[in-house]
């Protein structure tokens, strides 16, 4: 299961962009497979007021966000993204190096979006697994296909009973409604990038 990394702190006066956060919140929000009433349930907003904050009616406070990020497992940083994310031309194309979002797994792994956001068909993470870090103990499931190729270190990736190891330049793909997991065996950080269609975070 995702989490993400403790939110930094964000000034209160900082200036959001309502129509782009809103974006961001409804994207992260149908990723991860909850209707606005249960983020209601979750962070004490209405559901009026969540759609307004989604549609860029109304501009959320920073507490508002807080309450938001941490219900849908982010931190506020995932939404600065839609706020300070540099040229607005680029937003819907294009992830500069220094503006990827970073999300990070209970077993220190940690994904970063390579793909511009959460709307299409694809989300693209480049992952570091750090030695001897696995994303399960138990094999999971999920209803989604997804890829990917090492770009360095070693990976061991189970796909039903079946465990593949994998180096170097090897890359894999499979439907992920059959249990699987993977794990770093080695003693250096294995970087993979993943796709994975539908989005699911």
């Amino acid at each position: 299961m995702v989490t993400y990394r403790r939110p930094e702190p964000v000034p209160n006066d900082i200036q959001i962009d309502p129509m782009q956060v809103g974006i961001e919140i409804r994207d992260l929000r149908k990723a991860k497979r909850m209707t606005i009433k249960e983020l209601s349930l979750a962070t004490g907003l209405s559901v009026g007021h969540l759609s307004e904050i989604e549609r860029g009616l109304a501009s959320p406070s920073v507490k508002a966000l807080r309450d938001v990020a941490e219900a849908l497992g982010a931190t506020i940083g995932w939404f600065m993204h839609a706020i300070d994310g540099g040229d607005a031309r680029e937003r819907d194309y294009v992830v500069r190096a220094a503006n990827r979002r970073t999300l990070g797994l209970v077993s220190e792994i940690t994904d970063e979006l390579l793909s511009p956001n959460l709307r299409g068909h694809l989300e693209v993470l480049l992952s570091r697994f750090p030695p001897q870090a696995a994303d399960a103990e138990v094999a999971y499931s999920h209803a989604c296909e997804e890829a990917g190729v090492v770009l360095s270190g070693a990976l061991d990736l189970w796909i039903g009973e079946q465990c593949f190891n994998l180096h170097e330049g090897d890359s894999f793909s499979l439907p992920s409604t059959t249990p699987h997991r993977y794990r770093n065996p080695g003693q250096a950080e294995a970087l993979v990038i993943r796709v994975i269609t539908p989005p699911t975070l």
